[in-house]
This record gives structure tokens, sequence and C-alpha cells, in this order.
């Protein structure tokens, strides 16, 4: 029985899935390029740490929080999917959307997804959101440490956000329904 020929989309998407990264590194395929992170600092874990926090106590609708979830996105026409790993993302615990996911989960139901840049500020910054906003992913959270900024992307069409809202750390941001509360950013500094 003659088999179609994988494309070089297909070989990507397969020797991804492939990968046997070392401990705390993590490996994402973000439109046709495998990027590999090394494991986090103190700090980024820091920030990561105060917004769950947050969000659980203070959020009108009760979310569930998963740390480096597995996503996966539309592509932007590089490869079949996007594979990219949030530091965090948020959904509402009603819809328990993480009981029983794939490791790689689609992202239907998620409401907000968090990124804190790292050595590689552009990923987050640009790739990882036109990803998030093909999703499409409502909420996009970029706390960026370069900038001594948080950034709120939120009403995404096609593969970017209508809306942004950048302050700076230690200044209250408003995160809207169904979270409907003020982040306070202060900690962050």
């Amino acid at each position: 029985m003659p088999h179609e020929p994988l494309t070089q989309a297909d070989v990507l998407l397969e020797g991804f899935l492939a990968l046997d990264t070392p401990e705390g590194f993590r490996a994402e395929l973000i439109e046709g390029e495998i990027v590999v992170t090394p494991p986090p600092d103190g700090d980024h874990e820091d920030y990561i740490s105060l917004i769950p926090e947050q969000v659980i106590t203070r959020s009108r609708t009760k979310m569930q929080f998963s740390g480096n979830k597995g996503l996966k996105l539309k592509s932007g026409g590089r490869c079949p999917r996007n594979h990219v790993i949030p530091d965090g993302t948020f959904a509402p615990t009603e819809l328990r959307l993480y009981r029983g996911a794939d490791p790689w989960m689609p992202c239907e139901g998620v409401a907000l997804v968090v990124e804190v840049t790292s050595s590689k500020p552009r990923a987050d910054r640009t790739d990882k959101r036109h990803c998030y906003a093909r999703g499409p992913v409502p909420l996009y959270l970029l706390v960026d440490r370069e900038q001594s900024s948080v950034t709120l992307f939120n009403d995404p069409e096609g593969d970017d956000y209508r809306q942004h809202c950048t302050i700076p750390l230690g200044k209250p941001l408003s995160l809207p329904a169904p979270f409907a509360f003020d982040l306070e950013t202060g900690a962050f500094i």
C-alpha cells in the first residue's frame, strides 16, 4: 500500500515530538522553529508565583492554574501546529480543563496565558503573542522584566490582539471578566 510522502512540516513536527530535552529545559515548536529554553532563574519563578496567588484569591470566576502546560495552537503557516508552553495557564475551574488532558492540549477553554520574559524576550513579546492570538486565547499577560512593565493583550483577531494595555511595574492592572479585579504588580519590584 503506498504511503503519502511526509512534508517538511510533518518531519519537523515528528522530530520535535521525539525530542528528549535535559531535565528542567523546555522545548517548544514556535512558527516552524524549535526553541529550547533553559530552566528559569529565581526571579522569573518569583513573578510566576505571585500571579496565581492573586488570581485564585481575587478572581470573580473560580480559576484553575497550570504551570508549563503544553498547548497546541494554530500555525501561521510554517508548521502544522505550534506547540507552546506558557509559564502559566488559567481556565475556569468548572471546566476541569486539565483533567485527563494530553501533555499537548488544545487551547479551547483557556481564559488567560502568562509569560515572564527570559533570556529570549522576542519569543514572548512577538512570536508567542501571535500564536496565542491565533488560538484564540482571550487574554495574554506579559511580564517584561527588561522593560519593567506588564502588558495585557486582549481581543484576539487573526494573528494578533486588537487591544493592549501596558503599565509600569508597581501599578495595578485591571483584568477584565471573567477575572474582574486589579492585579497588583507592586510585589513584582
